[in-house]
């Protein structure tokens, strides 16, 4: 497949814009000047205060655009993100995309700090996964880091991730050690992780050479801390808690000794932060 860009502020301005914002074009004068504001109506984590900023700019490079509260900022409802100064016409037809990206993102970046939170005294690491909006996956994932999260792999190029599927598909676990040695010779730089979800397969990666991080599959807390206890023999392996975490069992599951922690529901289920934009001191 041939290398892409892609433009997600463009393609989003496109969608939206189509032929011309209609309603500005015929119920707002060009000559008239506003001042808006993006407000905050409940407690969250900023994400996007730039992306935001992109919008409006891309609309028009005359607005005068100020950020007060930039990305990681934590709210606690009513602070103004962003102000905005310059024709009322081109605030209001960025108004909709720039807020999509800010709650979208803001979202994000909230519910990780609930997750990072979550740990308590633990040292596990919450992590991403690549379950996010198609062509948003930069965005998304910078809003998971000012969440205080850390990013997983970005895509299928920069790190080794065997599933099961994966074993199934090739030649099984018996050729799984002659692959590994083959990424260690191919591409030395990569990382390499292997999913078991069971205990068995656990002790079966550890007696294997080149496996930085195990990951944990839908194992129950018992399970994790078993195979947590198991890897101590093999120094340099670590361990990844994935499937089924939730903001009830965050604690649970760090408590068992896993070094990371994968959340899909950071970037496919975070619900949008309340925000608005209010226009005032119209003149012209």
């Amino acid at each position: 497949m041939e290398n892409f860009s892609f433009d997600p502020v463009g393609a989003a301005l496109a969608e939206d814009l189509g032929a011309g914002d209609v309603t500005s074009e015929f119920f707002v004068s060009p000559a008239l000047q506003a001042f808006g504001r993006i407000i905050a109506r409940e407690r969250a984590i900023v994400a996007g205060a730039e992306v935001a900023a992109e919008a409006f700019r891309r609309v028009d490079p005359k607005l005068q655009i100020e950020v007060h509260q930039p990305d990681g900022s934590a709210l606690i409802g009513g602070e103004t993100i962003l102000e905005i100064r310059g024709a009322a016409r081109s605030i209001l037809t960025a108004e909709r995309v720039a807020l999509n990206f800010l709650q979208r993102l803001s979202g994000i970046a909230t519910l990780t700090r609930h997750f990072v939170e979550g740990v308590g005294k633990s040292k596990a690491q919450i992590l991403d996964t690549r379950k996010t909006t198609p062509g948003l996956r930069a965005f998304e994932k910078a809003a998971v880091v000012a969440g205080g999260g850390e990013n997983h792999r970005f895509g299928l190029f920069d790190m080794v991730l065997v599933k099961d599927n994966h074993l199934l598909a090739g030649a099984g676990v018996s050729a799984l050690a002659d692959a590994i040695q083959r990424v260690r010779r191919e591409r030395p730089g990569l990382r390499v992780e292997v999913e078991a979800d069971r205990l068995e397969q656990v002790r079966t990666f550890l007696g294997i050479e080149g496996i930085d991080v195990i990951l944990l599959d839908n194992m129950n807390p018992a399970e994790m801390r078993e195979a947590v206890a198991l890897g101590k023999k093999k120094k340099g392996v670590k361990f990844e808690a994935s499937g089924g975490v939730t903001l009830k069992n965050i604690r649970q599951i760090a408590a068992t000794g896993v070094d990371y922690v994968s959340v899909g529901a950071l970037t496919h289920s975070a619900p949008a932060v309340d925000l608005s934009l209010e226009l005032t001191h119209v003149t012209g």
